[in-house]
């Protein structure tokens, strides 16, 4: 020892000591370094590391071989490939659109080759459109699938249809698509500019008159007669037995009626209170029969009075009468 009581030692034996642990523990045998025992627990944590690897890896390759035997995981594996190699091929050849037009979308056949083909339609509430129509409008096609199936697009395309007043249209999976239709019901005719249409009871037009069976109903003439057919009919309502006689409404000026009866005379009907003008005319047909005089027109638009015209046969006879009576008197 020195002065200090340090102890002396040859700078030669302390080599061992200051030289790395790691290179120690190289050199060394396995039993004389039990003073180390920092290295056994990172030891420890690798292996635990190595084996939650081994687990997470066994696991995956369980997952992967699961998925692999899917049911029919292999049809669609083969038509992925194959499709993706022929639309490579159709693309590239500008022969996509045949190919989507003779076997659809990929999309659509995966989705079939899954079991969501369009394999069932229903239709419901039509009567005057036919089934084969409404399955052309709305562009119903066994090649389309029910996932990708645009079901909006299918109902305003039938909107779209003067017959069809709404619709809706209902996928159910996993092969059904249900298609609910309300009619417009033909409850008029309308002639405007010498074509006939039949119109549906808030006015909207649904088709040529076309078929003699609609001949029986209300029909109105003029520039938006069809939108007041409804007016129309209940003037018809207040003509009581006198309807059978009248064969159409004229819309004048989008202001007021004029019936046209049967026999060729017409009936000038006041812009207010027609349906009480109507009702006057009934009973006067009752009492006088006066629809079937040598009339032309009857005019009821002043309140309390009523204005005719005579056919020039008439009108000539009377005057003849008249002239002959004046002359008697001289």
């Amino acid at each position: 020892m020195d002065g200090g009581r340090r102890l002396l030692r040859p700078v030669d034996g302390l080599k061992p000591a200051l030289a790395s642990p790691r290179a120690a523990l190289a050199g060394a045998p396995a039993n004389s370094f039990h003073g180390l025992s920092f290295f056994q627990p990172r030891l420890r944590n690798r292996a635990k590391t190595a084996r939650r690897k081994g687990l997470r890896a066994s696991n995956d390759e369980g997952g992967l071989v699961a998925f692999l035997r899917l049911p029919g995981l292999g049809s669609v594996l083969a038509i992925a490939f194959l499709g993706g190699a022929g639309l490579l091929g159709t693309v590239a050849g500008g022969q996509y659109a045949l190919f989507v037009a003779e076997n659809g979308r990929p999309r659509d056949l995966i989705a079939r080759e899954f079991g969501f083909g369009l394999d069932a339609v229903t239709i419901a509430g039509q009567i005057e459109v036919g089934e084969k129509e409404i399955l052309d409008v709305a562009g119903v096609d066994p090649k389309l699938s029910l996932p990708f199936l645009d079901a909006d697009e299918m109902r305003r395309k039938l909107l779209a249809v003067p017959l069809i007043k709404n619709v809706s249209v209902r996928k159910l999976f996993p092969d059904r698509l249900v298609i609910d239709v309300t009619e417009r019901r033909p409850f008029g005719l309308w002639q405007k500019g010498g074509a006939v249409s039949i119109v549906a009871a808030d006015g909207a037009p649904i088709d040529s008159l076309h078929d003699p069976k609609f001949e029986s109903l209300p029909f109105v003439v003029g520039e938006g007669a069809n939108e007041r057919i409804g007016e129309y009919a209940s003037l018809l309502e207040a003509a009581g037995d006198l309807r059978s006689k009248i064969s159409a409404g004229i819309l004048v000026s989008q202001r007021r009626w004029t019936l046209k009866m049967k026999t060729g005379v017409e009936v000038l009907l006041p812009e207010v209170g027609p349906k009480a003008a109507v009702a006057r005319l009934a009973r006067m047909e009752q009492d006088a029969h006066v629809l079937e005089k040598d009339v032309v027109s009857l005019d009821l638009r002043v309140p309390g009075k009523l204005y005719v015209r005579l056919t020039e046969e008439a009108a000539a006879a009377r005057e003849a009468a008249r002239s002959h009576g004046k002359g008697a008197r001289t």
